[in-house]
């Protein structure tokens, strides 16, 4: 089968019961998120994530969790198989993107995600590696966000390269074009706080002659938010 990657953002507002009071304003970004993810489950039951924590190098999968940390107690799964229904049997500790892949997973069917962690600060010949090893995977989702220095907005204070930056980042993706995604500079992705960064280099090592059949980009709240669906 033709292998598929999707792009997209990891924001806690995705999951409507944390933040209950403005589930309207944040509907265009879950709408977006759900629908490439959707088509994702429509290729592949079975996925594999990507996408940055410090805690990583690490592989997490088979494992429920909760979103207690960020307010409420929404439960969920990386695995149809596991249930996330006994206290006792749901992490705490999970970080944000693999909450996500899980919240993701359930909400659009798919019945595995297992999600590779790689650190901040990985180095693009690394990424690209990994994206290398992941070449025979049929579903790849690649989570990150970009710049959170977008207008008033901005998380800390605002910053004009934010703006070029995404730009590039949201062409790359449009085009599929994994030779710019390497050429991202690390040190200026983590000034402007674009924690996708080693994701996104991740996905341009994944092999393929890729073509892109959707791409859109938002930053509704001083955040870039990337989405996007490559076919090989």
């Amino acid at each position: 089968m033709i292998p598929r990657l999707a792009v997209l953002p990891h924001p806690p507002l995705l999951v409507p019961e944390l933040v209950s009071g403005a589930a309207s304003d944040t509907e265009p970004v879950r709408s977006v998120c759900l629908a490439v993810a959707g088509e994702l489950a429509e290729h592949s039951s079975d996925w594999v994530a990507v996408a940055v924590d410090p805690s990583g190098p690490r592989v997490v999968e088979d494992v429920a969790g909760t979103f207690r940390g960020f307010g409420v107690d929404v439960r969920v799964s990386l695995s149809a198989e596991v249930p996330c229904t006994d206290a006792s049997s749901v992490d705490d500790d999970l970080p944000l993107p693999v909450l996500v892949a899980a919240w993701l997973r359930e909400r659009v069917g798919a019945r595995r995600v297992r999600v590779h962690l790689v650190p901040p600060d990985l180095p693009v010949a690394e990424c690209v590696a990994l994206g290398g090893r992941l070449g025979g995977e049929r579903a790849v989702l690649v989570l990150g966000d970009g710049s959170h220095r977008h207008g008033e907005l901005a998380v800390g204070r605002t910053d004009e390269r934010a703006g070029p930056f995404d730009e590039d980042v949201r062409k790359a993706l449009a085009t599929a074009d994994t030779a710019a995604l390497r050429a991202l500079d690390p040190a200026l992705a983590a000034e402007l706080g674009a924690s996708g960064r080693a994701a996104w280099q991740v996905a341009s090592g994944v092999p393929g002659a890729w073509r892109c059949t959707r791409s859109s980009f938002l930053a509704p709240f001083g955040v870039g938010y990337h989405f996007a669906v490559w076919e090989a």
